[in-house]
């Protein structure tokens, strides 16, 4: 099929982009990559009368860290991630998790704050954003800046938390503490009252393992690690905010983060 009429607008810088959102907010829609949007313009079941192509706006492009933590631009491809160093020296669950995104050519084109915007609960980004506790930082040209949380910003399937005139502009991840070595894990990570455990290869957790939550726990397992799926389910009554990133959680060879993603959703944790 082939997508519906519609104007097309190339913003020239970011304030451009916001004029442009502000202008068409009933109507327009973002679009950079386009991994997401363009199959569903095909399949119509996307009919904005407008696209703002936001590709050129540099400002919204590029990974740093200040202070221990890391930003990432919403337009940042996911290939930019899977390569750099900054994010697999420090933040490598963002590198394990893109790797699983389709194939190198759509990670070549597709962008970080698209994934997110699209709000798929069987996308590997937004999971492996919530286990990191992201925040999400939108503007509007007529209210500024805001930041959501992952479950203000992930608000439904295909739903996201933005205003029609917001645009998605960076994601912020805080630091992970140091990782301190434990015979049976690959380590604990503590932050702000929360408590990441990340399972080492071919470990499987134990909920008795693992000590009583005191706040919001993430239980992350590794790509080769796992729980049966009674444990992962004992540990979401217990108090954890259970997210575990390996095929045994659904006692296949095959499933890979998506699919865990999908059961996260089912579980509400979004």
């Amino acid at each position: 099929m082939k997508p519906p009429p519609f104007d097309y607008s190339v913003a020239d810088g970011l304030e451009h982009a916001l004029e442009l959102l502000a202008a068409n907010a009933d109507e327009g829609k973002i679009i950079a990559g386009g991994q997401s949007l363009v199959p569903m313009l095909n399949f119509r079941l996307a009919r904005p009368s407008v696209l703002i192509d936001v590709n050129g706006v540099q400002e919204l492009s590029g990974i740093s860290r200040s202070g221990g933590e890391l930003r990432i631009g919403a337009l940042t491809r996911h290939a930019a991630v899977e390569r750099s160093p900054l994010i697999a020296g420090h933040w490598p669950l963002l590198r394990a998790a893109v790797r699983w995104v389709a194939h190198p050519q759509i990670r070549n084109r597709g962008t970080i704050g698209g994934s997110c915007c699209h709000s798929d609960p069987s996308a590997e980004m937004p999971v492996a954003l919530t286990a990191l506790d992201a925040r999400f930082i939108a503007r509007s040209a007529a209210r500024g800046e805001r930041e959501l949380r992952s479950a203000e910003m992930f608000a439904g399937q295909l739903e996201n938390g933005l205003e029609d005139d917001e645009l998605l502009i960076a994601i912020r991840v805080p630091a992970v503490a140091p990782i301190l070595d434990l015979p049976q894990y690959l380590g604990i990570a503590a932050q702000e009252n929360a408590l990441r455990f990340v399972c080492a290869p071919g470990v499987a957790v134990r909920l008795r393992d693992l000590p009583a939550p005191e706040g919001p726990v993430s239980l992350l397992v590794g790509p080769e690690g796992g729980l049966e799926e009674g444990e992962l389910l004992a540990a979401r009554a217990a108090g954890f905010r259970a997210i575990a990133l390996g095929p045994r959680v659904l006692r296949t060879e095959t499933a890979g983060l998506g699919a865990v993603a999908a059961m996260m959703a089912l579980w509400g944790d979004w």
